[in-house]
């Protein structure tokens, strides 16, 4: 019998809201995939991480390419070993028995794990309409098939299903019918507050408010194609810390250090470059 606790309340690294621990628990009570919306760094991914190490749980990753097969997810049979092994003939392997050449893949892994484990299934918007319907065909039946050896895999366990999409193409109506569903909006700054209090606790006062402050002000640039989020300020205010000629009045007369930390592309960091160069932070 799995002794797993069953609620999840939420993880010494993640700031859990009501609504969002609400849909998770109810979620796992129905036994249905949970599939969270946002923009990236809103913290879709680390939920999943944070579930698993509330509960005790292992965490399998499927990270969703736009190349994928949905037999990639779930088994391969490695053909090549097979074919050296019959050729050299120097393998434990016994070659007649394909099974001892067939690999589980993340979703296989999930369901043959003696324990329950929460499965991750990141940026499900990259796959196409069938890979998505397909597999919540899978993951509806808790089975699948190999067909190379006629096996049908069943799940020990049910796992706890999380997938999360950046929202870059819409998904099937077939898929979101059978999945809960949870947008995580981006932090506001008491949120945040609380976020960095995890993260540094114990921080500076003064450094938190003109962080924070700053943050907001420069998200709020025009024509920025990826604005910084929550693991970019984490970054930030480590490397202001880090620098021991930074402090944080400097923020307050318009100064921004190391914005190449909050800024990945270079039109980004350029027209923050310039905003802040016009000392119009603040």
């Amino acid at each position: 019998m799995d002794h797993t606790p069953s609620r999840f309340t939420g993880a010494t690294r993640y700031v859990l809201d009501p609504e969002l621990a609400g849909i998770v628990n109810i979620s796992m009570a129905l036994e249905m995939p949970l599939l969270l919306k946002g923009e990236p760094g809103t913290g879709k991914t680390m939920l999943a991480h944070a579930i698993a190490d509330s509960l005790g749980m292992p965490l399998i990753v499927l990270n969703v390419k736009s190349s994928m097969k949905l037999v990639e997810a779930l088994y391969q049979y490695d053909t090549l070993t097979r074919l050296n092994d019959s050729r050299f003939g120097d393998s434990v392997r016994n070659v007649s028995n394909i099974e001892e050449y067939i690999k589980m893949g993340k979703i296989g892994r999930a369901f043959t794990s003696e324990t329950r484990s929460v499965l991750l299934i990141d940026e499900i918007d990259k796959a196409d309409t069938d890979f998505q319907d397909d597999m919540l065909d899978v993951l509806d039946q808790m089975e699948f098939d190999i067909i190379e050896i006629d096996k049908v895999v069943k799940a020990v366990h049910r796992p706890v299903i999380i997938i999360t999409s950046n929202a870059k193409k819409d998904l099937s109506d077939p898929f979101l019918g059978r999945c809960n569903f949870h947008h995580i909006a981006f932090p506001d700054p008491k949120m945040m507050r609380k976020i960095l209090d995890v993260h540094f606790p114990g921080l500076d006062e003064n450094l938190m408010e003109s962080a924070i402050a700053a943050f907001y002000k420069l998200r709020e640039l025009e024509a920025v194609e990826k604005k910084p989020a929550t693991r970019e300020l984490i970054n930030w205010i480590r490397a202001l810390r880090s620098d021991p000629d930074f402090k944080p009045k400097k923020l307050l007369k318009g100064e921004a250090p190391f914005l190449g930390v909050l800024f990945k592309k270079s039109g980004d960091y350029q027209r923050a470059a310039e905003f802040t160069n016009r000392r119009r932070l603040f």
